[in-house]
């Protein structure tokens, strides 16, 4: 759990990325173009994410949500994914509630209502695609 002093310091450093990004692209020795920019994003990027893989080896934290998102998109697609945090998200909620006796407030009971709401939309519309293509004449 982050103590305040954790918010704020994690609040002042993010105040200073795009001032710092700024003046790095005023410091370039060359013209700023759309491949130097994206070029500063992906060493920025690299670095964020060997300084989160650092922490988290010290940490043994590896047991980590997104690198199992990731990891679905790498075997299969992202789709599958997203589906899989649309419907991770309610569960979630749900069982922090129940087993943390954490307080069920509107704006849980709206991002439940949100997510179910998404997560049986995809399926009414995949259900109705599927039912098209079943109905439609096939031209082979």
């Amino acid at each position: 759990m982050m103590t305040v002093l954790q918010h704020l310091a994690a609040s002042a450093l993010y105040g200073f990325i795009l001032p710092l990004v700024e003046l790095t692209y005023k410091k370039a020795n060359q013209e700023l173009s759309y491949s130097l920019v994206l070029e500063i994003q992906m060493v920025m990027c690299l670095f964020a994410t060997a300084f989160c893989t650092a922490r988290m080896l010290l940490n043994n934290d590896f047991k980590c949500f997104f690198l199992g998102g990731i990891g679905v998109v790498f075997c299969d697609s992202s789709l599958l994914s997203g589906v899989m945090v649309t419907v991770a998200l309610p569960v979630t909620e749900t069982l922090v509630v129940v087993f943390y006796n954490d307080k069920f407030g509107a704006e849980k009971g709206v991002a439940l209502a949100l997510s179910l709401w998404g997560f049986l939309s995809y399926f009414y519309g995949d259900i109705k695609q599927m039912k098209k293509k079943k109905m439609a004449p096939s031209t082979v």
